[in-house]
């Protein structure tokens, strides 16, 4: 059975953005793999399950009935209880200061290597969006090391929402250009935003608005000839410009699921754009 690698927050995941590219992919044939920063287990966020949350840039509920309970189902099931732990699968970089600079850069490369090797089994990997990847994705080494792997070895690299800032940062070390310089992406765009209640789970922490703009990072990360596309007003907002499948928000996670299997199964290159 084809795998897929999935890579998920350990503050808190926006549910249907899990349920979506997850059911997707299932029907499809693909057997997921659960990753999460320290492999610690991943929670949804609670609003996430809640049908009647009113989501306050939208002015409407982005969480039918049926996708509450699908989340709810998947949060309280045994599934997501062992996922693979990227802090202790991938290798640490090492600082300048360290007195063997020099060699533990080359045992980083080395088990570099030997993970792109591991990593030949998974045919894609999905980047699972909500607030928490602001906190241990988007910044995170290790999940940049993963997408650099995952391009090196021309296979798809899907992110969501705030799952997409993964890839504005994703920089090999010696050029530090943006993978996606000329590409051309959607996220989380401005008009979505919140003023606040930006929360995480496992801590009442609201930091209030996001700490940045995913929109402006993206329209500077894609470069001249890239571009961000926003699609306000519209319904969904999925593009796909292989190796990237970047999905907006929430209501484009099944569209971007299908968009991955596409991909995958029909060497589908270019949509929405």
């Amino acid at each position: 059975m084809p795998k897929v690698l999935i890579v998920l927050s350990e503050w808190g995941y926006w549910g249907e953005e899990l349920i979506g590219p997850l059911e997707t992919l299932e029907a499809a044939g693909y057997e997921p793999t659960f990753a999460t920063p320290t492999g610690k287990r991943p929670v949804a966020i609670g609003v996430s399950m809640d049908p009647n949350y009113i989501d306050p840039p939208l002015g409407r509920s982005v969480t039918s009935a049926e996708v509450a309970a699908k989340v709810q189902a998947l949060d309280n099931s045994d599934r997501l209880n062992s996922p693979v732990s990227l802090a202790a699968w991938l290798p640490d970089r090492p600082y300048w200061s360290s007195p063997t600079y020099l060699r533990d850069m080359e045992a980083y490369y080395k088990r570099l290597d030997e993970v792109q090797k591991e990593l030949e089994q998974y045919d894609a990997i999905v980047l699972v969006g909500g607030s928490g990847p602001i906190v241990d994705m988007v910044n995170n080494h290790r999940v940049h090391d993963l997408i650099l792997l995952f391009r090196r070895m021309d296979k798809p690299i899907a992110a969501e929402c705030y799952g997409v800032a993964c890839l504005a940062m994703a920089r090999d070390l010696e050029d530090r250009k943006s993978i996606i310089w000329g590409k051309h992406v959607t996220g989380h765009c401005k008009e979505y935003d919140y003023k606040d209640g930006t929360g995480f789970m496992g801590t009442d922490f609201n930091m209030g608005p996001p700490p940045y703009s995913l929109e402006y990072i993206l329209r500077d990360a894609t470069g001249p000839d890239g571009q961000y596309h926003g699609n306000v007003g519209r319904e969904t907002s999925v593009i796909v410009d292989f190796p990237f499948v970047t999905a907006r928000s929430t209501p484009d996670s099944f569209l971007g699921g299908e968009k991955l299997v596409e991909v995958l199964e029909q060497d589908l290159r270019r949509y929405g754009w």
